[in-house]
């Protein structure tokens, strides 16, 4: 970690902080505006990247910062200088040219940087190949500027884990409030876009540690039905639900990066379910889009009502709903039981054998779970000080993916969130769902370990492997407070029409105050 931060600092200081320091805040401007500047010759994608990388020295280092960069990519001014002469000679290849994205540091880039999940037992692992949606943000003309912190293992340790905390990155912090945690397990990714250190960012997803970080971080994020985006690359919990997906301070930034984030990988075992037309997803994107649409409430899954506050902002955004000409239908029920614990044997199962595969596939220092078990325990004092590794311990009693348990827990997983989203849809006559996306952030306690309100809207999307997007609503005494649009399988498009136009009337994102 010492080692990450020292080459940070000498990066920055060699090709950075001696630079001018850029006069001009870019910080909450979105994508189309800073395209429109680089059009008019007022910006550069050097200066750009030059203004988050100091930012990100000013604000995310030293003993009070943010802590959401694990590591800055030491070839980006380089990228986006060779960026910057294409525009002058052929133009931008789109909307993501010379943009500086965030990717959290379990998805492999084939560069200088390395991809360690966070955990110390992969230190220094420097994988060979981009990620297939990381090649495709480079085609795309992004600036691949820095691995982000996150829970390490993406949360899937530890039982009583602090999210945020990672062995190499340490804690990340909640850019909204002293002490405050920033929610996981794309911590890093979330905080860097809250807090203006990168444009956007890219999390990842097994069940909610792309839409809590979003939410409570003031930020849209996007949880991609599963297939949308090729999973070849990424660190895994789980086959079954895993999903990199985009976040950014607007709909618009995000649906832009998921756009340039999605294609058809041959190498990833759901490639046969990948869309034949997929949309430009921020191009049509309406005022109007919500006139006339069915929206279904979700007030009570999984804990949802139990804070009066979050109920209020809740019944605000049915307003707005309403006055954007949407039909709401509230309350709608769907039956869960049983769907959490069987979606918890199947992670079990899955970490296993999936975390192999990769470990094998990649040239990793590690190549079995049981190897990082014994670096664990071997190096206890500084990769387990607050908590410990039960979640890995139970993946590794679990036996192979041809079990009856395994099969028979996936199969009823699948059918009780699938059908749950699916007859709900279907009885109302709905085009989306909408519910709470989380409670407000909860301190950061290494004690006792993550202890949320309890309310979470993320698990039928994250289990169905359905879409999701979170969008800011509302805040508690300055905490941001998000709600979610749920919809069917490949409702990508449609969600984040909704949300967009929501977002237009709502404006509910503020600034974190830095």
């Amino acid at each position: 970690m010492k080692f990450f931060f020292s080459l940070i600092c000498v990066f920055l200081f060699l090709v950075g902080c001696t630079a001018e320091p850029e006069t001009v805040d870019y910080s909450e401007l979105d994508i189309t505006t800073l395209q429109q500047l680089m059009q008019d010759g007022e910006l550069t994608s050097v200066k750009l990247t030059r203004f988050y990388l100091q930012r990100i020295e000013s604000i995310d280092r030293g003993e009070h910062g943010l802590n959401a960069i694990i590591e800055a990519n030491p070839e980006a001014l380089d990228i986006a200088a060779a960026l910057d002469e294409e525009r002058q000679a052929s133009g931008p290849r789109g909307l993501m040219h010379g943009i500086p994205v965030v990717l959290k540091a379990n998805i492999d880039t084939g560069d200088q940087m390395a991809t360690t999940a966070g955990s110390l037992a992969l230190d220094g692992h420097q994988p060979s190949v981009d990620a297939f949606h990381v090649t495709k943000l480079r085609e795309a003309g992004a600036v691949i500027l820095a691995k982000a912190n996150l829970s390490e293992w993406a949360n899937f340790r530890s039982t009583n884990s602090s999210s945020g905390w990672s062995s190499i990155g340490g804690q990340t912090h909640n850019p909204y409030g002293s002490g405050r945690n920033p929610c996981g397990s794309s911590s890093g990714s979330a905080v860097a876009v809250a807090a203006s250190l990168t444009s956007v960012a890219v999390g990842t997803e097994t069940n909610g540690s792309v839409v809590c970080p979003s939410s409570v971080n003031g930020i849209v994020g996007i949880k991609p039905s599963l297939g949308l985006v090729s999973r070849s690359g990424v660190i895994p919990i789980a086959h079954s639900q895993d999903t990199a997906g985009p976040m950014g301070r607007t709909v618009a930034d995000a649906a832009i990066l998921l756009t340039a984030m999605v294609g058809r990988d041959p190498a990833d075992p759901l490639a046969e379910r990948f869309p034949q037309a997929v949309p430009d997803y921020a191009a049509n994107l309406s005022k109007d889009a919500l006139n006339g649409a069915r929206i279904g409430v979700l007030r009570t899954h999984n804990g949802a009502g139990n804070d009066a506050r979050v109920d209020q902002i809740l019944t605000d955004t049915i307003a707005t709903l309403e006055s954007l000409g949407a039909e709401v239908v509230d309350p709608v029920e769907i039956d869960t039981e049983g769907m959490g614990s069987a979606s918890r044997t199947v992670l079990y199962f899955e970490f296993k054998a999936d975390l192999n595969a990769y470990l094998q596939s990649s040239a990793a220092p590690m190549q079995t779970m049981a190897d990082i078990i014994a670096f664990n325990e071997e190096h206890a004092d500084v990769v387990m000080p607050f908590f410990g590794q039960e979640r890995m311990l139970a993946a590794q009693e679990k036996g192979p993916l041809t079990s009856r348990e395994y099969l028979d827990a996936l199969a009823l997983s699948k059918q009780i969130s699938q059908a749950g989203i699916n007859n709900a849809l279907e009885e109302f006559d709905l085009d989306a769902l909408i519910a709470p996306t989380r409670g407000p952030a909860w301190m950061t306690d290494n004690v006792s370990g993550d202890h949320s309100s309890g309310i979470s809207s993320s698990s039928l999307a994250a289990i169905s492997g359905y879409a999701s997007i979170t969008v800011p609503a509302g805040n508690i005494l300055g905490l941001p407070i998000g709600v979610s649009f749920i919809g069917g399988d490949f409702s990508d498009a449609k969600l984040i029409g909704y949300a967009y136009a929501f977002e237009q009337v709502r404006q509910a994102r503020q600034p974190p105050d830095l």
